[in-house]
Parts: structure tokens; sequence; C-alpha cells
């Protein structure tokens, strides 16, 4: 008689081609059973599987429905328990998976990460306070194959809990965070839970800053989630909140012990000169395009483009900027979803794939250009670049590199690569062209003689890093008292992550002599 459970993983739905039947799942359940296994957890996808399966696009407990078919096939004849897995961050999803009989467990990893503490908090009703994992990977899968230390980017804490603490503070300061973005709001109830007075100022009439562009993406829903989050904290800690209240003076401030500057990024504008060397004809038929940065076009309620677009600069923006355009859905949908990647809800086939599987067509006509030469999103995400990349090639999204932005007629924008000039007939032209540091209240800070302290994007407007943002915020909260005006603190990057990038700094620089070696050998024979 033993007195542990046996738990065994088994595939239900593959997504490769010629892989396992859900026939031949449920035989080898049957047979697991049979030798003592107490639980079956649900397998969904391998590596080697072109669909996601955990990223914030799948939406939550898309997967349940294989876990639901295997207990449904078994349950009158075993006592099998049955685990749902993958993409399960909510305590409701959770109970709706038991309640409805998909389940008798869920299986959570990373959403206990984002708060440890999540299971306390549900079960004493407060689901409000959870620190909702919102599926980015940035800080935990991403830091995996890295060599980085594993974190959270919504939890800075996570990984660090014997190093980085908020303890209660001994001598309570009057703080000033000016910007709401996720940089402020992470300090700000940092600081607050800390026991030190808050005082909040945005210039807007919201809290959230660039997460409420990235929110408003299909596929990132999740992201509204952390601002969620925050604004709780905010409320419960009781921070003075300040909207529609822009700094202009440094006599504002001067009552504040510590002042931290934390207003983020503005998007940087190209010039694209209107050409006067066109068809006049193009006049009455078409209109200039319209030209907006990627804030204007992702802000909620904005006028949609046109059926045609151009995105000028491939980064995380111009992909997230791309992807909104495409989209005909949001990423909520779990029908579009299994439709866009071709998964079988009824295993029908080896592997759940769609037979005969036809991708749905895209919104726009979308153009992702970018200034350098090579491959596109080399800067996204470890294990969500690939799902990045897939996307844009499913729906068409036609990507030209070596661009020279060359001007603007009516109907089209024009530009030079190495083939030769091409006219792209667009009727909007969209800028992520990267970001510029938005620090132009830093020197009314420092003239009004208060320790003054920049975070997140003011501080450094490179790949808009949340990650990075929300770390400094909660860092310094943690410094605060011993801090020196303009002290950064980031997250340790640990030996590993230090030494393979020594390795590779060493490889690229023998590469490059090698090359310059070789180079001059072909020389010297020419020469000879």
């Amino acid at each position: 008689m033993k007195d542990f459970a046996v738990i065994f993983r088994v595939s239900l739905l593959e997504l490769v081609e010629n892989g396992m039947s859900f026939d031949e799942s449920l035989e080898l359940s049957k047979l697991l059973e049979a030798e003592g296994v107490d639980i079956i957890n649900s397998g969904v996808g391998w590596h080697e599987a072109r669909i996601p399966t955990i990223a914030t696009c799948v939406p939550r407990a898309a997967f349940s429905f294989t876990t639901a078919k295997l207990r449904k096939a078994m349950q009158n004849d075993s006592k099998l328990l049955f685990c749902a897995t993958n993409r399960v961050n909510s305590i409701q999803v959770l109970e709706d998976l038991l309640q409805n009989n998909t389940a008798d467990l869920v299986s959570m990893a990373r959403p206990f990460l984002a708060d440890p503490d999540i299971v306390n908090k549900a079960k004493y009703g407060k689901e409000d306070d959870i620190n909702t994992c919102i599926a980015c990977n940035q800080a935990c899968l991403d830091h995996t194959f890295k060599l980085l230390p594993i974190s959270c980017l919504v939890n800075p804490r996570a990984g660090h809990e014997q190093t980085l603490h908020l303890t209660p503070t001994s001598s309570k300061l009057q703080v000033a965070v000016l910007g709401g973005g996720v940089a402020g709001l992470s300090c700000a109830a940092a600081l607050a839970e800390r026991g030190h007075s808050v005082t909040l100022f945005e210039a807007s009439d919201r809290l959230g800053g660039q997460f409420v562009l990235a929110a408003n993406v299909p596929g990132k829903e999740e992201f509204a989630e952390t601002l969620r989050y925050f604004k709780h904290r905010l409320n419960t800690l009781k921070v003075n909140i300040k909207l529609s209240t822009p700094i202009t003076s440094a006599t504002d401030l001067t009552s504040f012990d510590k002042l931290i500057l934390a207003t983020g990024v503005t998007p940087r504008q190209i010039e694209l000169p209107i050409l006067t060397n066109f068809d006049q004809e193009n006049t009455t038929q078409h209109k200039l395009p319209r030209v907006r940065s990627y804030a204007q076009v992702l802000e909620p309620g904005a006028e949609p483009c046109g059926p045609c677009v151009a995105v000028i600069g491939a980064g995380g923006i111009g992909f997230d900027v791309s992807e909104f355009l495409i989209s005909t859905h949001d990423g909520t949908n779990l029908e579009h979803f299994f439709q866009d990647w071709g998964v079988d809800p009824l295993i029908s086939q080896r592997g759940g794939l769609l037979p005969n599987h036809t991708i749905p067509p895209p919104k726009r006509q979308v153009y992702l250009l970018q200034r350098k030469a090579g491959s596109f999103g080399a800067t996204l995400g470890k294990t969500t670049g690939w799902i990045r990349r897939a996307t844009l090639k499913n729906k068409k999204v036609t990507m030209l590199d070596s661009c020279t932005y060359t001007g603007i007629e009516p109907g089209a924008l024009i530009i030079d690569r190495p083939d030769g000039t091409t006219r792209l007939p667009v009727t909007d032209i969209v800028l992520c062209a990267g970001q510029l540091t938005n620090d132009t209240l830093l020197q009314t800070l420092k003239d009004s003689g208060v320790d003054t302290f920049v975070i997140g994007g003011a501080l450094e407007a490179k790949e808009l890093d949340a990650k990075r943002a929300i770390d400094q915020g909660y860092r310094l909260a943690a410094n605060i008292e011993h801090a020196k005006p303009g002290d950064v603190f980031n997250m340790p990057t640990g030996w590993k992550a230090k030494a393979l990038d020594f390795l590779a700094t060493t490889f690229a620089s023998s590469k490059g002599d090698k090359k310059s070696t070789s180079s001059k050998k072909k020389k010297m024979a020419a020469s000879s």
C-alpha cells in the first residue's frame, strides 16, 4: 500500500504531423492506471511543434479540452484523477475547470512566480490582491535560455527572495513619483508598502503609460492585468494619485524628501518629405498617406488605419503594430486562435492538427520595413520571437530590409533599396522607429534641490523594456533611504550569463580576426 501519489504526464495533443492519436493516449492512460498511476497530467505540444501553447497570445486554458476529452473517455471505469495544464493564470478560470468537470486538478507554474501567495489570497477572498502572470516569458523562460537568474517581469522579487526585501521603514519619507507608467507604478507601490508617504503625479488622465498601448494589441490583453493589480495596490496603500497634473516648476516639489522621474519615453519621429515629381493624376485619385506614430495608432479609440499600411521599424513595437493591423479579432477568442494556428479541438487526426488547414486572410495588407539589412525580429523574446515572426508570415506581411525612406506622394511611400526604388501603395504609415527618453523634467527636478532619481524609459529608452522598468522601480524603493542621487539599481545578471557573454564576445572577436587575416592573405596573393 503506497502512501504517495504517482503522477504521469501523457501527451494528449502533440501538435506535430504523425503525432500520437487520441486513441493511443487513451490506451496509454489505461495501461498506466493498471500499473499504479494515480493522476494523469495533460501534456500539450512538443518543442518541435510550431504552435504556441504557453505564450500570452494563447487564450486562457485553451488546451483544457484535451483533459476533458480524456476524463470523459475514462470516467466510467477509472479511478484516475485528471490534471489540466497550460495558460491557467486566474483563480476564476481554475475554479471553472473544476466546477464544470473539465478536470480534477489544475497545474500552475509561472503564476507562482508572479505571486507566490496566489492560493492563500484566493482562499481568503482576496483575488483582487493577486499579481497575475501575463505569460510574457521575459524574465522566466527567456532568462533560462540566456543563463540569467530566473525571475518575473511583474514580480521582481521572484528568484531574489533572499536578497531583495521591502522592509518596513524606520524613517518615513515624503516621496514624489513623476510618471504613471509601469516604472512609476512599481516604485510607488513598493515605497508605500514600506511605509513611505507617496504622491504619484501623472500628466495624462490615466495610469499605465505604454502598457495601455500594449494591452490593446490582440494577444496581449493580459497586460491589462498588471495595470489592474498596480491600481489596486496603490488604492489599498493609499498612494496620493494626481492625474492630469503635469509638473512645470521646481517649486511644486520642494516639500518632498525624494523625487523620482519615471516619465517614460516618447516615439521617435522620422521626417518623410512630400515628393513633387509624382504623377499629377494621383492627386485626384489618392490622398497623401496619413503618417502617425505607433502611440497614436494603438491608442484605445484611435481612428483605424486604411486597407494598406507601411510600418517603419521592425523592433518589438513594429511587430506589435503589425499584429494589431492584421488581426480580425481579439486574442481571447479561442475559436479564432485554433483556426489561425490549425488546431483541431476534436483531435480527429494524429497530432491534433487540422487537415487541409487554410489560414484566414489578414484584415489589411501590411509592409514591415527596416533600415538595416538582415533578419527581422532579432531582439524579440527568446521563447516567443518565433511565434511573432510566424504570425506575420502566416498573415502575408511583406518584410523589406535595407530601406531608405525617400518620401511620400499621393497614395504611396517611396523607398530605396539595394535593388532599386520601390513605390509602396499605402493609405497609412505608422512610425515605430524607436523611442526617446522623456527626461525634459530632469533639470527641473534637479533645480528643486531635492534628491532626484531616474528610472525606466526616462533613464533608458532602449527596446521599451518593461521588465527593466518595473525592476528598477522596485529596487530603488527598497534602497531609497541610503541611495545617492542618480543611483540606479538593476537586477543582477549572475556569473553564468556574464561567462556566456564573454565567450560570445571572444568568439565574435576571434571570427573577425580570422576574416581579417584571410582578407590580408588574399590581397597579398593577388598583388604577387
